[in-house]
């Protein structure tokens, strides 16, 4: 679906424009809201590409059994009139199992994990996962979020190239740069 990816793509850029934001901040406080919003706004973008991804084979691939299909649209399954549905209801993943599921189930391997990208992908999601669920304040910083930024980046690239098979991700060779200028 192009406009989901646009979408992704869209989001990919804003989680640059408040990187760079905040490496040019005035003040602290502008500077701590710029990377708050760029390392979340930088794993919306990446749920949005493993969205678009599930899409992909969800729409393409008629013959993907009642699991498959509850763990690329987030259904939940419900046993009703003695046989397995799909219910409208919500089902969360965790993110790293859909990132598994996806790479093994149409690349045909797990992801690399090796990588120095997969420890800071590990870090990005311990700083995001602080952030939205706070004990104390998470301190986070510009070389704190270019790492997870940077490594979500690295993930995409792994992703497309092992599951569509392509040269890697679109923007991967921009880096974190960004033609937005908000």
């Amino acid at each position: 679906m192009a406009a989901i990816d646009d979408f992704a793509k869209l989001l990919f850029d804003e989680a640059k424009a408040f990187l760079e934001k905040g490496r040019n901040a005035n003040s602290l406080e502008a500077q701590t809201a710029y990377f708050h919003a760029s390392l979340l706004v930088g794993f919306c973008s990446l749920e949005a590409h493993l969205n678009s991804i599930a899409d992909d084979f969800f729409t393409t691939r008629p013959d993907l059994g009642l699991l498959d299909r509850s763990i690329l649209e987030e259904r939940k399954i419900e046993l009703k009139d003695g046989e397995y549905i799909l219910t409208t209801e919500f089902k969360m993943f965790r993110l790293e199992d859909r990132i598994d599921y996806l790479s093994k189930r149409f690349a045909g391997k797990m992801a690399d994990k090796n990588p120095s990208y997969w420890t800071d992908f590990k870090e990005a999601i311990r700083l995001r996962n602080n952030l939205t669920h706070p004990k104390e304040p998470p301190l986070i910083d510009a070389g704190k979020v270019e790492r997870a930024l940077t490594s979500i980046l690295e993930l995409l690239n792994v992703l497309y190239r092992d599951i569509y098979r392509v040269r890697g991700y679109p923007g991967y060779n921009r880096g974190l740069d960004t033609p937005m200028t908000f």
